[in-house]
This record gives C-alpha cells, sequence and structure tokens, in this order.
C-alpha cells in the first residue's frame, strides 16, 4: 500500500509537472518541444497572410505598455513603434518572405563533393586484378596461342617459329 501510495503521489507531481511546462501549446519534454496540434499554430506564410496567434505570445513590460499605446491614436506612434507593434504579431513581412534563401548554394555544394568523392573512389579505387603485369603477360601469351587475328592483328606481329616480336 505504501508503494501503490508512492506511485499515485508520482503521477501526480508528473501530471503537475507537464501541466506546468504546457506553455502556447508547446510541450517541453527533455530539450525537445511537442507541439499540441489541436491548438492554434503560429505560420508565416504567404498563403495565410492573417496568423491564428501573434508571434509574440508573452509580452514584456515595455511591449505591454506599447499594445495599451496601440488603442489609441495611432498618427502618434513612431515608424518604430509601428515597426514593433507589427513584430508582435508577424515574424517576417511580405518581402521577406518573398526574399530567396541561398539554400541552393549548400545543395549544390553538398551534390558536388558527394559526386567528386564517388569520382576519386573510382579513379583512385583498387586495380582491378586484370591490369597487373602478370595477369596481362599470360593474357598476351594466350592470345598468341588462341592465334588472335593472325593478318592485320594482334598474331600478324609475332613470330612464331623464333617466338619473339617481329
Amino acid at each position: 500500500s505504501l508503494l501503490l501510495l508512492l506511485l499515485l503521489l508520482l503521477s501526480l507531481l508528473s501530471l503537475l509537472l507537464l501541466i506546468e511546462l504546457m506553455r502556447g501549446g508547446a510541450l517541453l519534454l527533455g530539450s525537445t518541444y511537442v507541439l499540441d496540434c489541436s491548438l492554434p499554430q503560429y505560420n508565416c506564410r504567404l498563403d495565410t497572410p492573417l496568423p491564428d496567434v501573434p508571434f509574440v505570445r508573452e509580452l514584456t513590460n515595455q511591449q505591454r505598455a506599447l499594445k495599451e499605446k496601440e488603442k489609441g491614436d495611432w498618427r502618434s506612434l513612431t515608424k518604430e513603434e509601428k515597426l514593433a507593434l507589427y513584430r508582435l504579431t508577424h515574424q517576417f513581412s511580405y518581402a521577406e518572405m518573398r526574399q530567396g534563401s541561398s539554400e541552393w548554394k549548400t545543395v549544390l555544394g553538398e551534390w558536388l563533393l558527394r559526386r567528386h568523392g564517388n569520382s576519386l573512389g573510382l579513379v583512385y579505387g583498387p586495380v582491378p586484378r586484370t591490369l597487373t603485369p602478370d595477369w596481362t603477360e599470360k593474357q598476351t601469351q594466350r592470345m598468341i596461342d588462341m592465334r588472335v587475328n593472325p593478318v592485320h592483328g594482334f598474331s600478324a606481329h609475332w613470330d612464331y617459329d623464333r617466338k619473339q616480336w617481329k
């Protein structure tokens, strides 16, 4: 019964810990976040211009003061304050989202390195046994013995009486 009570207490503590770790739809397990997809998530995409939730969910005191100032006349806001308000809701502007990335350079570089590495492996790999001097000598002798292409080819250059090259 003491063991059962201890297990119940541990499960209750772990449940309380999980509830404590739930923040904005993300659960911290170890060093990774597990997202709860039943809650609205922030999306920064061209096809969804207005995200369901703001980019910054937990505001600092300065950001809260700016949000209060936002409720008033917008003509009293400076350009920097308007930009800061925009950045609270959106991570990127349309121009920043449309800007191309340089990921293609990484992909191309990796592809070239792999291809070059494979080519080096083929060129500087182990020499086939058919290219060893012993093998070529035996193959040449075999072709001479078989009298391969005796008119204009290989055997035409061999003197069969003296057993040497002409």
